[in-house]
């Protein structure tokens, strides 16, 4: 018996063979050029900027946000809660907190509403300063470090009522400490970033600052209405190591879990499908659930190399008799799927009735996507048992059943 054509050879051949024999194959293109070396997602410029407007918060709210920022369609969804439920606080906030299932980080900021209402307001701010905080995170924190350093030297970094300033040694380095004056009482500074750090050292004042409702700039620190936060701020600045951690003992109480280790883990599932600003983040949150797609397109691309090469061996005459082979092939395998589809058109209607009903009721893994997912898999399903009719094998069919998860 005569073997089949892969299919990948079958199509590089129907495709190429009227290029082939009219001109010489074209010289393949110059491959792209790699990425300077050292280079970063964002520049020092971008950094001081993102930076700016929280860079004098108390270490813990500041890493609160700094963790929240990563997540910033969660963001949206608990101001908006925050907004409708003004008046919960304190245990009953705690309590309410365990019914949502917004990451941790989110949950939290839901005790500093002013915070809240900020970063929805600033969307495109809160989603560049996640994506900068999960790419260059001791960049992060070094920033943050010369920010304060700028401020003390203009007179504007100091101990207040509501927040004490100190500085320590951490790692053979200098470190500038925020704390809340009460431990558990917190005060959201403001200020306008573009003269609270001296004068401003590029062409143009930072674009991103939240100054509410009632507020005047004034030359130095202001302080919204003290909240009482209790363990809900749990975040952590570890200076030293140039990181943000967690404080167990405070997120536990707050969460009501048992958690040990301390260290700061981005879950790409709270991320609900925002894309990621660079390849390197990407690839480490982005495409962890994809494996298998990721698998499928390294397998075709390699398919596809190796026919062409193939292809490269083959005179024109050899071309043409391959092209010619394809084509009858194809034309037989139509053929073939024709005919099985019409005897099993009966039998088919249940299961595209069926899709159809799953369609119309919304049901599907993805807020929106019910109905094009079902239509899919109902016509994945006839393709399937289509191709199993020609093939002479049913084990193949429904290959549209195997939704994927990102």
């Amino acid at each position: 018996m005569k073997s089949r054509i892969p299919p990948i050879l079958t199509a590089l051949l129907v495709a190429c063979v009227p290029a082939a024999a009219q001109q010489p194959a074209a010289p393949a293109p110059a491959a792209a050029a790699p990425a300077p070396a050292g280079s970063k997602a964002f520049s020092q410029q971008e950094l001081d900027e993102l930076l700016a407007p929280i860079a004098l918060y108390p270490d813990a709210l500041l890493a609160q946000v700094l963790m929240a920022s990563t997540y910033p369609l969660e963001i949206v969804e608990a101001a908006r809660w925050s907004k409708a439920n003004p008046g919960v606080k304190d245990k009953a906030l705690e309590e309410a907190m365990q019914k949502q299932s917004w990451d941790p980080a989110v949950k939290a900021l839901t005790a500093v509403p002013q915070v809240l209402t900020m970063m929805n307001e600033k969307l495109d701010w809160t989603q560049k300063l996640g994506d900068a905080f999960l790419a260059q995170q001791a960049d992060i924190m070094t920033t943050t470090q010369a920010l304060r350093a700028k401020a003390q030297a203009a007179g504007n970094l100091k101990s207040t009522p509501e927040q004490t300033v100190k500085t320590e040694k951490q790692a053979d380095k200098t470190v500038y400490i925020i704390e809340p004056a009460k431990p558990e009482v917190v005060y959201v500074p403001t200020y306008n970033p573009a003269t609270i750090y001296g004068t401003w050292w590029y062409s143009y004042p930072p674009p991103y600052y939240y100054y509410p409702p009632g507020y005047g700039y004034g030359a130095g620190l202001a302080f919204a209405t003290g909240v009482v936060v209790g363990a809900a701020i749990w975040g952590n600045c570890n200076w030293g190591g140039n990181n943000v951690n967690v404080n167990v003992n405070k997120y536990n109480n707050f969460n009501k879990t048992n958690i040990q280790n301390g260290n700061f883990q981005h879950n790409a599932e709270h991320r609900k499908g925002v894309s990621y600003k660079d390849n390197a983040t990407a690839q480490k949150y982005g495409r962890g659930t994809d494996a298998k797609a990721a698998q499928s397109r390294e397998q075709f691309r390699g398919q596809a190399e190796q026919g062409r090469a193939q292809m490269q061996t083959m005179d024109k005459s050899q071309l043409q008799g391959r092209a010619q082979d394809a084509t009858r092939a194809g034309t037989a395998d139509r053929a073939g799927a024709g005919g099985g589809a019409q005897s099993r058109a009966g039998g088919s209607g249940g299961g595209r009735e069926a899709a159809t009903s799953r369609a119309s009721t919304g049901g599907g893994g993805f807020s929106g996507a019910g109905s094009s997912g079902a239509s899919t898999r109902a016509a994945s399903s006839r393709g399937g048992s289509s191709r199993a009719s020609a093939g002479g094998g049913g084990a193949r069919g429904g290959g549209g059943g195997r939704g994927g998860r990102r």
